[in-house]
């Protein structure tokens, strides 16, 4: 259990929803204006960028937030891999093209005449490359999950059958059925996005907190402290 007077806030994949952020943001610094916690901290769980129009505006707000607000841990979601993994490999490009690369490549700058080539992979990255370079050190240094009293948190969930400490960078930013369709115990309640669902999903080994933000406008936090769980949402 976490700590009497202790809360953590963590958000859901924001998808370049610049203005469901600061909506929801605005809502957490309500929130503890109205009941000042002990100690607090937030943990934003992963899929910062693409779908949404302002991917580049997302990662500055959480570069420099409201000085209300506690400090944050920042996870990696699967769309930030496969920026860094295409950075790394032009020719992955193709791959992030089909969930909403393009989108976060235009709020960056890059020139559309390049975003209309398919056969010039690299020199599309290489744009993209120079119009980020202040981000690269976000993107890169993102973690994988975060622990605190009886909860783990990761983008997409956890490997059942395989301790918590020995997940594999893989599993926790993609899996998806195996985690989502087991009732085992993980030892820990796991909170993680990835797969949209309408409403926060509250189970006895997880919590799920994607509700589709880019489609929806829903963006979701789970407030929890020693003795409840409640959320807030856009």
């Amino acid at each position: 259990m976490l700590a009497p007077g202790e809360r953590i806030y963590a958000i859901g994949d924001i998808h370049g929803k610049l203005e469901l952020l600061e909506r929801l943001q605005a809502m957490i610094i309500a929130d503890l204006q109205t009941r000042p916690p002990q100690s607090a901290r937030l943990i934003y769980l992963g899929d910062y960028i693409d779908r949404g129009g302002k991917s580049r505006e997302v990662v500055e707000r959480l570069l420099n937030p409201p000085p209300e607000l506690p400090k944050a841990i920042m996870l990696r979601g699967n769309h930030e891999q496969t920026l860094l993994d295409c950075l790394d490999d032009p020719v992955r490009l193709d791959e992030w093209r089909g969930f909403g690369g393009i989108e976060t490549m235009m709020s960056y700058g890059v020139e559309a005449s390049l975003l209309l080539q398919r056969n010039d992979q690299r020199a599309t990255i290489e744009a993209f490359a120079k119009a980020s370079s202040d981000h690269f050190d976000f993107y890169a240094n993102l973690e994988l999950s975060a622990e605190f009293g009886n909860y783990f948190f990761c983008h997409a969930g956890v490997r059942p059958g395989v301790a918590l400490n020995r997940q594999s960078a893989q599993d926790l930013m993609w899996i998806r059925q195996e985690f989502l369709n087991s009732q085992a115990d993980f030892t820990r309640i796991i909170v993680h996005g990835h797969t949209p669902v309408e409403k926060p999903d509250v189970r006895p080994n997880r919590i799920n907190i994607d509700t589709g933000a880019y489609a929806t406008r829903k963006l979701t936090c789970a407030v929890l402290e020693a003795e409840t769980i409640h959320f807030l949402s856009t």
